[in-house]
């Protein structure tokens, strides 16, 4: 399975190989707010699945169980499109929103459901968090 993404100007890609390790929806109050909507879409990976091209601008805030969450945007339009640091994170997150094909994504769980907004809908046949899973 190969699966590619970037940004809206198409100045950051990605190309992931392999299945995801997870997929769901995030409804914390940073990911709302980073995304301009409701939820942020995600897919996890390992990082040694994941190639990056292109300049992103970082914006760190803190994490949930402490350290950092580090999001990465293009420098040019703006557009979110994965989390985690290019060359040193062991793992990433792909914001689904960024899929060339968007129908690769199936959400399977949904965390910060203690933060969900009412008129943000959950997706049938989840699994449902109320903060990060272990």
């Amino acid at each position: 399975m190969r699966i590619t993404g970037g940004c809206l100007c198409g100045e950051v890609r990605y190309e992931a190989e392999g299945p995801p390790a997870f997929t769901g929806h995030c409804y914390c109050a940073d990911c709302r707010k980073a995304s301009g909507g409701g939820f942020i879409p995600f897919m996890g990976f390992p990082a040694q699945a994941v190639r990056f091209s292109g300049m992103t601008r970082q914006f760190r805030s803190r994490a949930f169980r402490g350290g950092d969450a580090v999001r990465n945007s293009c420098a040019t339009c703006g557009g979110l499109v994965f989390g985690g640091v290019a060359g040193e994170s062991d793992s990433h997150t792909i914001y689904a929103g960024s899929l060339d094909d968007p129908s690769l994504f199936t959400p399977q769980i949904a965390i910060f459901n203690r933060d969900r907004p009412e008129w943000a809908a959950l997706p049938p046949d989840v699994a449902v968090f109320e903060t990060m899973p272990d």
